[in-house]
């Protein structure tokens, strides 16, 4: 595979377009069509985002990588650390740039903060635990915004956005409890406190998420296929009790239940309540 394509993750840069495109539906509903050159930038834009996070990263793993992905491009000698971290840094400065052709002040602010805080997790926050938890919860919250934002309804995806970073915490922990004895050169929340009230904390996460499904139900935002909400919900509390005895299935029915939520979200708007 070409250097640059397998530096990028291209997978992973397709599925964070998609995800995307999906949150901007959710955020406009039928009216999506209108906003299709704001859509390609986007497009554009979460592309540039990926593939220079993943770069980035890269650029720092370069020595684990010999031993977990020695086929990447840094530690097979195809490319260099140094040249690995230039093109992150121009690709995520260049999603930024992009996303200014959205002339939509909340996108390009949600880009901003985004790279921003990319760079920092790579830089430091990966190796701090409960903080690092935080900013990849976050980030994937504002994969919701993002969309949202370039459809001119960032609000619209608000509580989708904060249900998917609360839960999003609660896996992170959960993964964290699982590796714990592999996690060298970390300060993660379970060697902290100790896995046991680690996992309170995240069963907490897992619970508050669900919570906030409710106020969609109280507004009537959706239709009738949003209440499938209740099924994701169901799975999310097993998460919070499963995760005390073993968190590497609490955290893997968490992703599962996530996407059970996010198709009630896209039924619920896509087929509204009778007239």
């Amino acid at each position: 595979m070409n250097k640059y394509l397998q530096l990028f993750r291209i997978g992973n840069a397709a599925m964070g377009i998609i995800g995307v495109t999906v949150a901007s539906f959710m955020a406009s509903g039928t009216g999506i069509a209108e906003h299709w050159v704001n859509l390609i930038i986007s497009a554009v834009v979460v592309f540039m985002f990926i593939a220079g996070g993943n770069s980035l990263n890269d650029s720092i793993d370069a020595e684990i990588d010999k031993t977990a992905h020695p086929e990447r491009p840094v530690p097979s000698g195809r490319m260099t650390a140094a040249e690995a971290r230039r093109v992150g840094g121009v690709m995520l400065a260049g999603s930024v740039a992009v996303s200014v052709l959205t002339f939509d002040l909340k996108c390009i602010a949600i880009v901003a903060i985004a790279c921003a805080m990319m760079v920092a997790y790579e830089l430091r926050l990966k190796q701090r635990g409960f903080v690092g938890n935080l900013t990849i919860a976050a980030l994937t919250g504002m994969t919701f915004l993002m969309g949202g934002a370039v459809v001119h309804n960032a609000e619209g995806n608000a509580v989708v956005a904060l249900m998917a970073a609360l839960v999003s915490v609660g896996r992170e922990i959960a993964k964290d409890i699982e590796d714990m004895e592999g996690d060298e050169g970390r300060s993660t929340l379970p060697m902290r406190i100790g896995p046991r009230k680690a996992a309170a904390v995240a069963s907490a996460f897992f619970v508050a998420g669900p919570a906030l499904s409710v106020m969609p139900m109280v507004w009537n935002s959706y239709g009738p296929l949003y209440y499938l909400v209740v099924v994701a919900d169901a799975v999310f509390v097993y998460c919070a009790y499963k995760v005390f005895s073993d968190p590497h299935k609490a955290q893997s029915l968490a992703k599962k239940a996530m996407l059970i939520a996010l198709v009630a979200f896209i039924l619920g708007v896509a087929i509204p309540w009778p007239s």
